[in-house]
Order: structure tokens, then C-alpha cells, then sequence
């Protein structure tokens, strides 16, 4: 026994002993295990160092979009100018680049107000400019805005959607989608979701179906807009298109909880404009499609294998105003029987087309929203005011934007063409370097080990050609 405490009395001498060491050092310093009997210490008095470098791309990018521009520009900073250190662009600038690198939070401000990377994309000098802005500073605005800025901003999405074709399309498809965006306190318009079993938000998503371009993001209280609120956005925007588009084909698309009677109505008077959307299924319909469902039945016991058949019949529910065109889809396979049903007023497709080519590929619009709401954290929907929440999901949106553009633009023909946000952002934007303010120039130096050191270089290059002369 005696022993015994004899081991540990020196075992815990020795570590008193260490832990002494330990306290001598100085607080910012961290001792590490030691390399070759030296020690390692580790500090974070680096200097102009950024983990975020390869957010310049984006930088770059808006360069050519301006989207940010655009939105600063729609709205009129009411602050006297005699206090006002970061004007609306500045803040902007700043936050948009935060969320793009995974800073969601306006508290990370407090602690990124001085990083060299984020203070030269918002046009600053890393070293000898004035630091961004803390997170008092970026509360404040968040929640300075009004409902007329965010109307006007919405606009402004819509014009850079537009601006990013260089001439008018054949044909746009319009997706439709929302999503739930948990909340987490008392916001304003929080509702309960008997669906998601939650109190949140409903973020309606708009993007262009054929190239994943967003359109708008729309905040919206925690259930699903009513057929009149739908109908509202759907003329809204698409007559906004009409206007600078006169000739393109518009589709409007949506699952089945898009199939608004009023929608569909409205549709049916404009010219040049289309709808496809799922078709919540009822005992009608499945009574339509049960000679179908038999076949595909008797075609997989003969065969053994997944058996997919389509139909096309006319059907009117009680609340539409006619008899619309539904495919039927009849799948059978080793997990049993599968019944879908669409409505369109494409009459003149075939059924196989319209179901496997031009609805399912409204699938990828979930992927859209997976990189803004998770990749993004676009759900950050914090703030207690509702107008505040709908700004910050326009913040996250211009994000999206700006990384789509890169990712479509200058990264299509390299590996990350078809890359996720969260995968661009780890490999490319989170890249350390050494920023240096020098008298004539400022010096951003990466690692002379970079794996994605070809990337950048071709990048840059591509954004070189394309600065104006």
C-alpha cells in the first residue's frame, strides 16, 4: 500500500511539476507535444493571415455580377453621415463573404472585423484600412430594413436572373419549392407545422429549373401559402418576365402542392406560358389508373423485374374550372406498387416524356435548396423581426448566387463543376494565407503546397481576361 502511494505522490508531483511549466508560459501561447526534444508553441500572433483566401474567387465574381452592388444600391442608408464607418456595400460585402466561407452568425463578426481577406473583398486595405463591421453593427442593420427594401431587393434578384442571359431564352422553367427553416424563439409570423411538428418558417425557393440559376427566395410563415398568395407571386413575376422576355416559353413547376386551381387557371389565359406539377393522388384517380396498375402487376410476375408504365387520361377535380390532362405513372417492383399523377396542359407530349424527362427533373431542385439551406445555413432565420429574417435569407441568397455563378461559369469544365457548395467551400475558399500591405501593392501569399494551386491560377486568369480594359 505504502508503495503504492509513494507512485502516485511522484506521479502527481511531476505533474505538478509540468503543469507549473505550463503556467509560465504565457496565456496566448499554447505548449504542444514536443518534436525531436523541442518544444512547440503555438500562438495566434500571426499577423495578416486569413484561413479564407480563395473567397477572392467570389470577389471576382461579383466583379462581373454585382449583384451585391445591386442590392446595396436599392437601399437608402437614412444614417447620419457624420457616424456612419460602413456603409450599406460595406456590410454587405462583408457579410455575404462570411456566409459564402460558413460564418452564419452576426457574432462571428466580432471576431473577423479585422481578417485581411474579408477586409479586401469589401475594398479595404488588409492592414492600414478600418476594420469591418462588429456584430452590434450588423444586428442594427439587419434589422434597419424595411418591407419596401425588401420588395425592392427581391426585384433586384429577379434583374440579376434576367442580366445573366446575354439574349433572350426559348424557354425557362420556373421551380417552385418550399422548405421548412425551424425556429427557435418567439419570431414574428413563427407558426406551429402539424407536418414537421415544429414552430418555423416556410422559405419559398424560385430557381430556374434548366440551370439551377436562383430567382428569388421568399419568407414566408410557418404553413403553405394559400392559392390566392400563390397565385399573387406567380403573376407578379411572371408577367415581370414577360416584360423583358416577350417571346420565351415559361413553365411553371411544382410538386404536387403547387397544383393551384387558381394557378392553373390563370395560365390557361396567357400566352406562351405553361404549367406541370405533381397531383395529390384521390380514390377517383386511383380508380382511373387501376387497368394500368393490373397491367404493370402481370408484367412483373412474368418478367421479375421493375416494370414502369404511363398513361395520359382527362380528369376534373371539383375545384377546377375543366377537365386537365393527367399522366398516370403505375410502378411495380420488389417493394411493392407505386401510383403517380401529374397534371399538365402540355397536351401534345407523349406521357413518358412528360413524366421521366420535364417533371422528374424538378428533382434537382431540392439539391438547390440543400446547398442554400444546409451548405449555406440559410435556416439561420434568428433574428426576432420578420422583415430582419427575410434580409438575412436575401444575404444568404446573394451567397448562393455569386458561388453558382463560379461553380457554373469558371469551374464547369475542372472537378468541381458539379462540386456542392460545402465541397467549393472546403476546398477552395478554405485556404490559408499570408496577406501583406506593402506601398504600392498588397501581397496575398498561399502556400507553395496547395493542392488546388492549378484551379486558382486558371480561375484568376479567366477573371483577368475578362477585367475591363
Amino acid at each position: 500500500m505504502n508503495s503504492v502511494l509513494a507512485t502516485e505522490s511522484s506521479l502527481f508531483t511531476q505533474r505538478s511539476e509540468k503543469a507549473n511549466l505550463f503556467l509560465q508560459v504565457p496565456k496566448k501561447i499554447v505548449r504542444l507535444s514536443e518534436i525531436n526534444s523541442k518544444p512547440v508553441l503555438l500562438d495566434f500572433n500571426g499577423g495578416a493571415v486569413s484561413s479564407d483566401a480563395g473567397v477572392l474567387l467570389l470577389r471576382e465574381v461579383e466583379q462581373q455580377l454585382g449583384i451585391i452592388a445591386k442590392l446595396a444600391a436599392t437601399i437608402n442608408d437614412q444614417r447620419d453621415a457624420r457616424y456612419v464607418k460602413h456603409s450599406v456595400i460595406d456590410l454587405m460585402m462583408q457579410r455575404v463573404a462570411q456566409i459564402a466561407c460558413g460564418y452564419e452568425d452576426a457574432d462571428d463578426c466580432d471576431t473577423l472585423r479585422t481578417d485581411p481577406i474579408f477586409k479586401l473583398f469589401a475594398g479595404r486595405d488588409p492592414e492600414s484600412g478600418p476594420n469591418l463591421g462588429s456584430q452590434p453593427t450588423m444586428s442594427r442593420f439587419e434589422n434597419s430594413i424595411s418591407r419596401t427594401y425588401l420588395y425592392r431587393l427581391a426585384q433586384a434578384f429577379v434583374d440579376v436572373f434576367i442580366d445573366s442571359y446575354r439574349d433572350e431564352p426559348n424557354v425557362i422553367v420556373l421551380d417552385f419549392d418550399d422548405t421548412e427553416s425551424e425556429v427557435n424563439g418567439d419570431q414574428q409570423l413563427s407558426l406551429f407545422n402539424g407536418y414537421f411538428n415544429e414552430y418555423c418558417y416556410m422559405p419559398l425557393h424560385v430557381y430556374e429549373g434548366l440551370s439551377g440559376k436562383l430567382i428569388t427566395t421568399i419568407l414566408k410563415p410557418g404553413k403553405r401559402a394559400t392559392g390566392k398568395q400563390m397565385l399573387a407571386i406567380v403573376k407578379r413575376l411572371v408577367k415581370y418576365l414577360r416584360h423583358h422576355w416577350p417571346n420565351t416559353l415559361i413553365i411553371y413547376r411544382g410538386d404536387s402542392h403547387f397544383a393551384y386551381p387558381e394557378v392553373m387557371e390563370w395560365i390557361d389565359q396567357q400566352d406562351n406560358v405553361m404549367y406541370v406539377t405533381g397531383l395529390t393522388a384521390n380514390k377517383i384517380l386511383q380508380e382511373m389508373a387501376a387497368t394500368l396498375l393490373e397491367r404493370a402487376v402481370r408484367l412483373y410476375e412474368k418478367t421479375q423485374r421493375k416494370v414502369r408504365l404511363f398513361h395520359s387520361v382527362h380528369y376534373k377535380a371539383e375545384t377546377w374550372n375543366k377537365y386537365r390532362r393527367v399522366i398516370i405513372k403505375a410502378e411495380v417492383s420488389t417493394e411493392g406498387t407505386n401510383l403517380r399523377f401529374i397534371v399538365t396542359d402540355m397536351e401534345h407530349a407523349k406521357a413518358t416524356v412528360l413524366y421521366q424527362q420535364i417533371y422528374c427533373a424538378r428533382g434537382t431542385a431540392e439539391l438547390y435548396i440543400k446547398d442554400h439551406k444546409v451548405y449555406l445555413k440559410s435556416n439561420r432565420t434568428s433574428c426576432h423581426r420578420f422583415a430582419a429574417n427575410q434580409f438575412r435569407l436575401f444575404l444568404h441568397s446573394a451567397a448562393y448566387v455569386l458561388i453558382h455563378a463560379l461553380k457554373t461559369n469558371i469551374l464547369r469544365h475542372t472537378q468541381w463543376g458539379n462540386a456542392t457548395i460545402a465541397t467549393i467551400r472546403l476546398r477552395l475558399f478554405k485556404i490559408g494565407a499570408c496577406v501583406r500591405e506593402l506601398k504600392t501593392r498588397i501581397k496575398v501569399e498561399l502556400p507553395s503546397s496547395c493542392p488546388v494551386q492549378a484551379t486558382l491560377q486558371r480561375a484568376f486568369q479567366i477573371f483577368a481576361q475578362l477585367a475591363p480594359t
